[in-house]
């Protein structure tokens, strides 16, 4: 039977979510590493070793595999070649083919819509012409977005039609685009799911998220969602997940439309932002329940003890610090950065709401 408690585990990227993995990990007896290119990384502050080295640094990537029993990322911009090399050496949770389905958004429409899962309608845009015929045909309306690396709003044009069109293809930078069409959707949810190595899936509450200038600013837990549209989310999570072989957590983003039917906008195949409330809100947090899954451990319970409101902390949010500490039944959780910039994520509070659930 093979080792499933004290290993090392391998994180690729440094950032917050590397943090609160390496966090999630020590508490179950795990070593963790990190490579990350930057030397004073929040993930530094709570791993045991970090790996100063760009992810696809190949020496960086063999002194990884050999040191670690796992690898997994905290992110989805992994270069894929550098997950398949450390495949061919040491287990990489998620697999490899999670980041290829993921990386490209034209490529994740696809997947999922061969899923049997819906998504808005899109078209692929390579140049300023193919814009102005993909909008002509979507009544002038859409969201256009880099097919690659964007997040958090950026890389993104919304057209809500009569919008002067000239220059709108080079003005993203002249690389491939998409543009899906229009969706009058009534609110935003995500689902946090994980497979585990038997084939085992769980699933947390669906959460009801509100974006600020295309950032996630507050998850809710329970959404306002009817239990057909909960089923049909853990359904879309479990074929998704079925067949991209996955092991480890994954968020899915869906908007629920006025009839109650759900579309898909992206998924993340890592721990998600709209899952940090799971650390205040249930006993196993998706981080926790990352790590038993790419250690080989047991699924934990995702039931949600308490509604709970997640807060982001972004930019200057910071300052609130203290307000929020003063706060009852609050869970405030910080990620070590000592600069706080426009748009840059700080913290979040995780505030328990009581409704006389038992």
């Amino acid at each position: 039977m093979a080792k499933t408690t004290n290993l090392t585990i391998g994180i690729i990227g440094g950032g917050q979510l590397g943090r609160m993995l390496a966090m999630a990990a020590a508490r179950l007896n795990h070593r963790t590493i990190v490579l990350e290119p930057q030397a004073d990384c929040p993930a530094a502050q709570a791993c045991n070793d970090q790996i100063v080295a760009a992810y696809d640094d190949e020496k960086a990537l063999a002194q990884l595999a050999s040191r670690c029993d796992v690898v997994t990322y905290e992110f989805e911009n992994v270069p894929v070649a550098a997950a398949e090399k450390l495949s061919a050496s040491v287990p990489v949770y998620p697999p490899a083919q999670a980041l290829s389905a993921s990386q490209d958004r034209l490529t994740e429409k696809r997947f999922l819509n061969d899923c049997g899962i819906p998504t808005a309608d899109f078209h692929a845009v390579d140049s300023q012409e193919e814009l102005e015929a993909a909008l002509a045909a979507f009544g002038g309306k859409g969201v256009l977005k880099t097919r690659r690396m964007g997040y958090d709003g950026k890389g993104q044009r919304l057209f809500r039609g009569g919008e002067d069109l000239a220059g709108a293809f080079a003005a993203l930078g002249g690389v491939p685009l998409i543009l899906e069409s229009f969706i009058a959707f009534e609110r935003e949810i995500s689902i946090i799911a994980a497979r585990f190595r038997d084939g085992t899936v769980t699933c947390y509450d669906p959460a009801e998220n509100v974006h600020l200038n295309g950032i996630l600013h507050t998850s809710t837990v329970p959404a306002a969602l009817s239990d057909a549209a909960r089923g049909i989310a853990v359904q879309s999570a479990e074929k998704l997940l079925a067949a991209l072989e996955y092991v480890g957590v994954i968020g899915i983003e869906f908007f629920v439309l006025p009839d109650g039917s759900l579309v898909a906008n992206e998924m993340a195949p890592r721990v998600h932002n709209t899952g940090h409330w799971t650390e205040a809100a249930c006993v196993i947090s998706q981080f926790e329940q990352h790590i038993r899954a790419v250690s080989g451990l047991n699924p934990g319970n995702t039931d949600r003890h308490s509604d709970c409101i997640m807060t982001n902390l972004i930019g200057d949010d910071i300052n609130d610090v203290p307000a929020w500490l003063s706060k009852k039944d609050c869970l405030v959780h910080l990620y070590g950065k000592t600069e706080a910039r426009p748009g840059r994520k700080m913290g979040h509070v995780t505030q328990l709401l009581h409704t006389g659930k038992a």
